[in-house]
Parts: structure tokens; C-alpha cells; sequence
């Protein structure tokens, strides 16, 4: 294919993702979201995926700190699978306190728009958002490995994008959707068990002296609203097969 025949692909490829699909049908819904659940289950499985969980993880302490005024300088996704955020403003008040509530909630609020937008017809357009971001972040990584696995994951996500079908498209979304909101749970679950000082709850009782357990609690307040609002997206698809019962 020459370069004019390459441009007029990718231009046709955008039009196709900025136009809506067709909404999801009864059928695929159900196992897409008892594979995912499964995925985040099963340990060799969720020692595979759960870097996705951890890198939202990291770009929500990022996001949520670019917004209130602080600078991102980097992140780091470590080959135990944790990940480490720099930004860069005061050290103390409300603006790096928000920075370092964000990272837990963050894989749940994505996971939950991913399955609304991809129950609406609208997966393409999450899967080249997805790839647009992780792009964007190769210049904030600050490690080969991170490098390799955003690189890896840009490409398997392009080329989903580029040749899925709706259908697959629609499916893959709503599985990284529901791992999404699964593993937020479990992240959250991990810390508030062990109670390690140095994650966010422990760093964040040390900046406000209020006790990790409590800031716990308040993660888990977004966290479980965006799990009803992912189930409530996917009452669509699944009413039928259950009898309306989700409605």
C-alpha cells in the first residue's frame, strides 16, 4: 500500500470510529464480564493484565494533578507490577492531596465509561483515545520496562482499532471495562488489608493525619459508584437474558 492509499485508510478508519455503532445486542455482554472478572481472579492471569490496572492507576494520580495546577514529570510501571507517579507543586494543602486520592478510584471511573460508551456504539472511539493517550505518555516514562509496556499495549490497542470489527471492538471494551473496575477493587482491597505505609493511603494519613484505614473508606465511596454505574450500563444487555430482572 502506497502512502496516498495509507492516508486514505486511516481517513476512512476515522470516520468510521467518529460515527456511532450500532448498540450492543443480548449474547457477548455476559462472558465478556465473567471473563473479566475471572481475569482479575485467576493470579497468573492477573499477574498478565494487571499492569492496564496499575498504569491507569499512575495516569490518574497524573491527570488529577495536571488539574489542579501541578506539573507531571514522569511515572514508572516496575516489573512487580506496582507503579510510582511524580508531579512536581507544593508538597502540601489540597492540591497534592487530591493528587494522591485519585490513583485508586481512577481504574473504576475509566472502566465504568469504557463499558458506557462501548454499550453505546462508541467503542472504536474509546480504543483510539486509549492509543491517542498512551502515546502521549511515551515521553513521561522513566524506564525501559514501562517503555516496552506502553509500546506493547499501544500496539496491540491500535490494532484492535485499525481491524476489529464492532462486535470484537465492542467486546474487548467492555472486557478492559469490567478488569477495570474489578481490579480497582481488588487494589483497594490489597492496601486496606496489608495496610503498607508506603502506598497512598498510608502517604496520604502521614500528609493530613487522618488514619489510613478512613481514606480507605473514602476510595472506596467513588469506587463503588462507579461500579453501579458500569453494572447499570450493562442492565441493557444483560436485562433481556435475565428477565428484566436488572431493571
Amino acid at each position: 500500500m502506497n502512502w496516498r492509499g495509507l492516508l486514505d485508510a486511516l481517513l476512512a478508519r476515522l470516520g468510521a470510529t467518529i460515527g456511532a455503532d450500532r448498540p450492543v445486542v443480548p449474547g457477548w455482554p455476559p462472558g465478556a464480564l465473567a471473563l473479566a472478572v475471572l481475569s482479575v481472579l485467576v493470579p497468573p492471569v492477573w499477574r498478565v493484565i494487571r499492569p492496564v490496572v496499575t498504569l491507569v492507576h499512575e495516569l490518574g494520580h497524573a491527570g488529577v494533578g495536571l488539574l489542579c495546577g501541578r506539573r507531571f514529570s514522569g511515572f514508572v510501571i516496575s516489573p512487580d507490577m506496582s507503579g510510582h507517579t511524580v508531579t512536581v507543586g507544593r508538597r502540601h494543602g489540597p492540591a497534592v492531596v487530591l493528587t494522591a486520592v485519585a490513583g485508586y478510584p481512577m481504574p473504576a471511573l475509566v472502566g465504568a465509561a469504557a463499558i458506557q460508551a462501548a454499550v453505546g456504539g462508541h467503542a472504536g472511539a474509546v480504543l483510539l483515545a486509549v492509543l491517542l493517550i498512551l502515546l502521549g505518555v511515551l515521553v513521561r516514562v522513566r524506564s525501559l520496562f514501562t517503555m516496552a509496556w506502553v509500546v506493547a499495549l499501544a500496539a496491540a490497542v491500535g490494532a484492535l482499532w485499525w481491524s476489529g470489527t464492532p462486535r470484537w471492538s465492542a467486546a474487548a471494551v467492555v472486557w478492559l471495562g469490567a478488569v477495570l473496575v474489578v481490579g480497582a477493587w481488588r487494589h483497594l482491597v490489597a492496601v486496606a488489608v496489608h495496610g503498607d505505609r508506603d502506598q497512598d493511603p498510608g502517604a496520604l494519613a502521614r500528609l493530613t493525619g487522618v488514619p489510613a484505614a478512613l481514606w480507605c473508606l473514602v476510595m472506596a465511596v467513588p469506587v463503588a459508584a462507579c461500579s453501579w454505574w458500569a453494572w447499570r450500563a450493562l442492565a441493557g444487555p444483560l436485562g433481556p437474558l435475565l428477565g428484566g430482572a436488572l431493571r
